[in-house]
């Protein structure tokens, strides 16, 4: 019996569609392009990620990679690696490349191969010579290939000759593929490379240096060999402190903010879709009252409420498949259309793939949100009577449909949010989101009510177009809750995104850049603090100089336990990716204050004692009294957690995670670090003092605070484009609903609008009309948005950047215009149609 049933409702289901689609054209659109914005966001992801995974030996320029701080291997410890494979040497550090006249000088980051180099992948150059050729030494001159960037810099071309240290290099050619670059991580100055034999006759590699000499190895059986290597290794050489990453890891980081960055993107996808799901109730909900005489002719002629429920069910579910279909091409195609913009920078494949499980996901969230939203008018349609037939009124959307249809769209949305927590990289954002969301349509349906509450007690208005407007507002059928409902949750994300972009560039190129120092100096000898301070002192005397000592040292353990082996939470994994400079310190730093236990004694001797950071070591889980070990130099040491200090990381003073006591590192070699402030130094003043440090101190590494700046400043505006086009799927998606929601009404408003002209309304009075209350609605969504997202953007620049928030004034006019111009205009467009009718056959129908 059910199954014939079933069969009747398809076959009516698909006679019905044969009509064609039309009233479902914004249905379709909102439910391909939400999709479509997931299935290609996670589609891009997954191309990117599995290229790390598939190319890993090529992205490593290896099999497994070592990598030593500030220190070379030792004889036992290289025989080690030469035993696990063919082995490629490589040192990476950063240091100033300067003309041989000394006029100009640049930041760069050096890297020295040997002739091993690469054992995977491609190096090419321009001119196409092998590099072992580019870098040979000739004339007393070494061969350097270089990234174009720093030509432009300096002015410079192949041919000519520049200074690293003391050694003089050749520039041979120009960087076009460096296979390791994406693994080597993010590099704030150019790429300079050159022969191991040419940078130890720089002199850049001296007592504490900040160098990272990297050891990849080309295994004869990877397969096998890179079993538990990281084991192994560290069982074999405990002291050794060397930070090992294999091919299926090649580019942790990049991994990590990509799945991290596609998450977000995901979120934002899974918000068009959602308000999308708005649109798709508005095109149910009208589509089921048009069909009002067909609900009740079925009724009359005998049909069961089910069949009629599953009938227009089987077409809404057709009409979402080929929706979810339109959005599924979309993100299928997305990765070969994202390969041509990003092949150059990541590795992703420009051969057509198909990732299904990212196909999968967008499909599971297409078909659950249009579900979700669809059941509830359904519900409605199934209590359409029968004398609906000889009587023109639809069903009554005001009052619920009966517990099963409830209980279905409840299960359907938690179903919604379930999968949007599971899949997600970090399931505590997640959660927020998805709370967000139920509360931001709580509130949209509260403003919407309130909206109609105020425009039910507002008072006497002596204007006929005002009058009719807030009755329109107030009136059964009116289109408040959808209008607020359309635009709110798309305008509150665009606020939230565009004020965390405007306050994290307010901080980059306002107080950042007035607290942080003009430079920073990094590997100073401690043969050369004195001569280096007179130095500074006499190009810059209103400046104020600081000196601390700096070394590298990786963290391997808390209580002894290996932090490898430890679930870390995502706040404080950065602490343990890599090395992190550490210092010693009789006094509590100036830019710092204690929160928890006490400072030691100038004099102290005993337990070597360290100071950690207050929020990463809370986000560890750490406490006083706790054990941190670390490994210096290849020597293990552990130290108890004496106290914990407030850091002000924005400041860009000299912080460190950690401050050990004078005597934990007593005699240990190390160099220094220094920054100078000076707020009334000029760019030409900045300039004379970078060029005079590195001529007289070519082994010194200056850094000027604002050339980093604005590298980061050009990366979040970069990073915020794209954010920007990901929310704009969301506002169209609004604009979608919005134009669906005032199409549904016109049927409504073209009966007003014939009524009033027949009593002599006119037709400007009308648009007047009109135009108040799309006005009134658009000011009311305008300042949910603006409430919403300013709230949703303060908690995350403040309390998870942890930067200070501020309201933007622009942000708010900007807000409010694109609401009034959509409302407005959207609203006129689509009611001058209406105005146009004739009388006559409306009449006749009433």
């Amino acid at each position: 019996m059910m199954a014939a049933r079933l069969s009747l409702a398809f076959r009516l289901a698909l006679r019905e569609l044969r009509g064609g689609l039309r009233g479902f054209y914004i249905f379709l659109a909102c439910i391909a392009l939400g999709t479509g914005a997931i299935a290609a966001v996670n589609s891009v992801s997954r191309s990117i990620t599995d290229a790390i995974s598939t190319q890993g030996q090529s992205l490593l320029a290896g099999d497994v990679r070592f990598e030593l701080t500030n220190r070379q291997a030792t004889p036992e410890e290289l025989a080690y690696l030469s035993g696990l494979g063919k082995v490629s040497a490589a040192t990476d550090l950063r240091s100033m490349a300067r003309l041989p006249d000394g006029s100009d000088q640049s930041l760069v980051e050096v890297k020295a191969v040997d002739g091993a180099y690469p054992l995977y992948g491609t190096f090419e150059a321009d001119p196409d010579q092998p590099l072992s050729t580019l870098l040979e030494q000739k004339d007393g001159s070494y061969g350097a290939v270089v990234a174009p960037l720093l030509l432009d810099r300096l002015n410079l071309h192949v041919g000519s000759e520049l200074l690293l240290g003391n050694a003089k290099l050749r520039i041979t050619g120009t960087i076009k593929t460096e296979p390791d670059a994406v693994s080597e991580g993010f590099g704030f100055a150019p790429r300079l490379l050159t022969s191991r034999d040419g940078l130890i006759a720089s002199g850049l590699i001296t007592t504490g240096s900040l160098v990272a000499n990297v050891y990849k190895i080309r295994m004869d059986s990877p397969t096998v060999g890179l079993k538990n290597i990281a084991d192994r290794s560290n069982k074999a050489f405990p002291q050794a402190g060397w930070s090992i990453r294999t091919s299926d890891r090649a580019a942790p980081s990049l991994a990590d903010n990509i799945t991290r960055f596609s998450q977000f993107l995901t979120l934002v996808g899974l918000t068009a879709l959602i308000v999308g799901g708005v649109g798709v109730a508005n095109a149910v909900r009208a589509f089921l009252d048009s069909k009002r005489t067909t609900i009740a002719t079925f009724k009359c002629l005998g049909a069961p409420a089910f069949v009629v429920v599953m009938i227009y069910l089987i077409q809404i579910a057709i009409l979402a498949l080929i929706g979810i279909a339109i959005g599924l091409v979309i993100g299928a195609v997305a990765p070969l259309f994202a390969a041509q913009f990003m092949a150059q920078f990541l590795p992703i494949s420009t051969a057509p793939t198909l990732y299904p499980g990212a196909l999968l996901l967008a499909t599971l969230f297409g078909l659950l949100t249009t579900l979700g939203f669809a059941i509830l008018p359904l519900g409605h349609a199934r209590e359409v009577p029968a004398t609906a037939l000889f009587r023109e009124q639809g069903f009554e959307a005001r009052r619920l449909p009966s517990w099963p249809y409830l209980l279905a769209a409840a299960i359907l949305i938690a179903a919604l949010a379930a999968l949007a927590i599971v899949t997600a990289y970090d399931r505590f954002i997640a959660v927020v989101f998805v709370v967000a969301i139920v509360v931001s349509f709580i509130v949209l349906r509260a403003v919407a009510s309130g909206v109609a509450w105020l425009a039910r007690r507002s008072p006497h208005v002596n204007s006929p177009a005002l009058r009719l407007a807030i009755g329109n507002i107030h009136r059964p059928g009116a289109l408040t809750a959808s209008v607020v409902l359309s635009l709110g949750l798309g305008l509150a994300l665009l606020v939230t995104l565009t004020l965390i972009d405007g306050n994290m560039r307010r901080e980059l190129t306002g107080r950042m850049t007035e607290q942080a120092p003009n430079f920073f100096f990094v590997d100073i000898q401690g043969s050369e603090l004195d001569g280096f301070r007179k130095l500074v002192e006499g190009q810059a005397p209103a400046g104020k100089l600081i000196e601390v000592p700096m070394m590298r040292g990786r963290i391997v353990a808390f209580n002894g336990q290996d932090v490898t082996k430890m679930k870390v939470p995502a706040a404080g994994r950065w602490v343990l990716r890599g090395d992190r400079g550490i210092t010693y310190s009789e006094t509590l730093p100036e830019n710092a204050s204690m929160t928890d236990g006490k400072w030691w004694d100038k004099d102290y001797s005993g337990e070597p004692l360290v100071s950690f950071s207050n929020d990463e070591g809370k986000a560890l889980g750490l406490k006083i009294g706790d054990k941190v070990t670390v490994n210096v130099l290849g020597r293990n040491v552990t130290a108890k957690i004496a106290n914990f200090r407030k850091i002000d990381w924005q400041s860009l003073s000299i912080n460190f995670v950690m401050v050990f006591s004078p005597n934990t590192f007593k005699g240990a070699p190390h160099a220094w670090l220094a920054t100078l402030t000076d707020a009334s130094a000029s760019p030409q003043q900045e300039a004379a003092i970078l060029k005079t440090v590195t001529n007289a101190y070519p082994t010194i590494t200056s850094v000027r605070v604002k050339d980093a700046l604005d590298v980061i400043n050009t990366l979040v505006g970069q990073l915020a484009t794209a954010i920007r086009a990901a929310a704009s799927v969301a506002l169209i998606a609004s604009v979608l609903v919005l134009s669906g929601a005032l199409a549904a009404g016109n049927r409504a408003r073209t009966h007003d609008a014939v009524v009033l002209k027949t009593l002599g309304a006119t037709r400007a009075m009308l648009i007047r009309a009109f135009s108040y209350e799309y006005l009134i609605l658009g000011a009311a969504t305008a300042i949910f948005a603006l409430l919403a997202g300013s709230v949703a953007a303060w908690y995350i620049v403040s309390r998870i950047m942890h930067l200070p928030s501020a309201f933007l004034p622009d942000v708010a006019f900007s807000t409010l215009a694109i609401a009034l111009v959509l409302t407005v205009g959207i609203g006129l467009i689509g009611t001058w149609r209406v105005l146009g009718q004739k009388a006559a056959p409306v009449l006749r129908e009433l």
